[in-house]
């Protein structure tokens, strides 16, 4: 008899990989200022900015369709796939859920999300991504 899907471990990896992409998008734009104002070249790669700013533009469109992220709906399919009860946490769960999750209503987090997404999109004015083509260095 085959062993049941580890879905409380498959939770807590998409988890932190919700965390990961916060820290992404928030740390991305702090990196991007920083790092321009200490002359890291790295920051300004086009790569890097174009994921950047597609991933607060998810975030804000989700906000504004009020579309629930897609993470956070597999976290929970996962979670009910493994029985779990509302106290019945891990420790990677407990401490990450702390976090990232807040109590606020719908409109706050769209107001932040859509703030924050000028404020990444300012930065691309501010401090212009550089492209390369393909093979070509970076000087």
């Amino acid at each position: 008899m085959p062993s049941a899907p580890p879905y409380q471990l498959l939770a807590d990896l998409v988890l932190a990989l919700h965390v990961a992409v916060v820290v992404f998008v928030v740390g991305g734009l702090v990196a991007i200022i920083a790092g321009n104002l200490m002359r890291w070249r790295w920051v300004n790669a086009g790569w890097f900015r174009l994921a950047h700013l597609v991933a607060i533009g998810v975030v804000a469109a989700q906000a504004w369709f009020g579309a629930v992220c897609p993470l956070t709906s597999l976290e929970i399919w996962l979670r009910v796939k493994a029985h779990e009860t509302p106290y019945a946490t891990s420790f990677i769960e407990h401490w990450l859920q702390r976090i990232l999750y807040y109590e606020a209503p719908t409109w706050v987090f769209t107001t932040v999300y859509t703030l924050f997404g000028l404020a990444v999109v300012a930065t691309w004015w501010y401090f212009p991504p550089r492209f390369t083509k393909r093979g070509e260095q970076d000087a």
